[in-house]
């Protein structure tokens, strides 16, 4: 996939991360690439997009994946009053495996709450899945953090803990630093996971069905 936007199908993410997260799970899981892959700079911009790309015209598929960061309830709740206000009718509970629902315009529309549609987290909480089970540095990590936070040296704030996490781990990696979605491409992490598996039929279903 490329930045500039060539289909009626669009999906909406909270920044560069998340884009090409997408993108390298696209590649390695080949799902095809019948979509455009929007960073709205943030999750307040990506929610106030959300009305104006309905409008759209020409419109056929509109996904949205944003993270629960430390309330999935209230987002939830801000999202189905959103979507339900544009025509939708939608559930009272998010699918576990990620929201899709067609208008009488058969105009589809899609959510995914990062980590997994059920718990609080973000982008890098997913990403903690896909790290191999055999792993020997996760632990190492985590332990490292603990104590650093033990004796409150760190930085970060603890909602970001993860991010905190999944970077250290990415440092210590064959190449140093290498960003999520190129650590997908060059197989660090894993994609044969069932939180993958999932997310990966949302995608399909939602764009390519």
């Amino acid at each position: 996939m490329k930045p500039n936007q060539m289909f009626k199908k669009k999906l909406l993410v909270e920044g560069k991360n998340d884009q090409h997260v997408i993108w390298a799970i696209c590649e390695k899981l080949l799902v095809k690439t019948s979509f455009d892959v929007i960073d709205c700079g943030g999750d307040q911009k990506l929610i106030e997009q959300i009305p104006i790309r309905k409008k759209e015209p020409g419109l056929e598929t509109l996904g949205i994946i944003v993270d629960a960061d430390t309330d999935i309830g209230n987002r939830w709740k801000t999202l189905r009053a959103l979507i339900s206000s544009l025509g939708f009718n939608v559930p009272d509970e998010l699918p576990s495996n990620g929201l899709i629902v067609i208008n009488e315009d058969i105009i589809k529309i899609g959510v995914w709450i990062m980590p997994n549609n059920n718990l609080n987290g973000m982008l890098e909480d997913f990403i903690a899945f896909l790290v191999p089970k055999d792993d020997l540095l996760l632990p190492i990590v985590n332990q490292t953090l603990d104590h650093i936070e033990s004796l409150n040296l760190n930085k970060y704030s603890l909602i970001h803990k993860s991010k905190a996490t999944i970077h250290s781990w990415l440092s210590l990696q064959e190449n140093p630093g290498t960003p999520i979605g190129l650590a997908i491409t060059k197989r660090y992490l894993t994609t044969e996971e069932q939180t993958c598996d999932l997310f990966r039929k949302w995608l399909d279903e939602l764009f390519n069905t």
